[in-house]
């Protein structure tokens, strides 16, 4: 396992609102996010990665790989990394008031953080969140111009939401070069290309909006809290619900 002290830029997400009132007649099946930070130049992640290969066959785990960038010194630059997923690690660290950031780690329903390489403590992880009771539901439906998302909270929220939307890549194979890992082929489960927010809620008034994608690659709706960042504007919190685009 790998640490990196946190340095003082983190980034937090940018939104527009978006909220109108919708009946919620059907929920999306409940699934668990975990995100793995990871990094093609640690030689302490391939175990994870092969892990989260493996939960990412789970239908009811939307399991992410986010490739961060702060390794790419030691001789090998991660072309999967970008530095809004080192921003996304540094925002949990700081919510949850690390000092270090590292690899391999995963976050699993945006509230739990471990080496993602032990695999007890992530499965059993996962299945406390599997069986957490709901306070959102989350319904997807496809319509001609893309996606149409509802949300409810009941009972409602008490502090905000913000609505994001993940794009990824089921599979991707690279031949590593040099650094730590040279001459490794390593093959990655859904390699995140891009996240976004695309809408902020209250949780209190029904949500709706509607969302078109293009490009093959698939994606997922997360709806996440938002806590107070201190000197930031806001810090990511407990997953409420997701679903993938589908």
């Amino acid at each position: 396992m790998k640490q990196a002290v946190i340095g003082a830029g983190v980034g937090i997400w940018l939104a527009l609102s978006g909220q109108a009132t919708a009946q919620i007649s059907g929920d999306a099946a409940r699934q668990v996010v975990v995100e793995l930070f990871t990094s093609q130049g640690c030689s302490s992640c391939p175990p994870a990665d092969a892990l989260l290969q493996e939960i990412a066959q789970d239908a009811n785990i939307i399991a992410l790989s986010l490739h961060v960038d702060y390794w790419d010194y030691l001789g090998w630059v991660d072309e999967l990394a970008r530095p809004a997923f080192t921003s996304r690690q540094k925002a949990y660290a700081y919510a949850a008031g690390a000092r270090a950031i590292y690899t391999p780690q995963m976050i699993v329903g945006g509230m739990q953080a471990m080496n993602g390489a032990d695999r007890g403590e992530v499965l059993a992880s996962i299945a406390q969140h599997a069986i957490a009771p709901t306070q959102v539901h989350l319904r997807i439906t496809r319509i001609a111009q893309g996606w149409q998302i509802e949300a409810e909270a009941e009972p409602p929220l008490s502090d905000g939401a913000v609505v994001q939307i993940v794009r990824y890549r089921p599979e991707i194979e690279v031949v590593i070069a040099r650094g730590e890992n040279a001459g490794r082929r390593a093959s990655y489960a859904n390699v995140v290309t891009d996240w976004a927010s695309v809408a902020e809620w209250d949780g209190r008034a029904p949500l709706l909006f509607e969302a078109a994608l293009s490009g093959p690659d698939r994606a997922a709706v997360i709806i996440q809290s938002l806590r107070q960042g201190g000197k930031y504007a806001t810090l990511p919190g407990p997953v409420l619900a997701a679903a993938r685009l589908e």
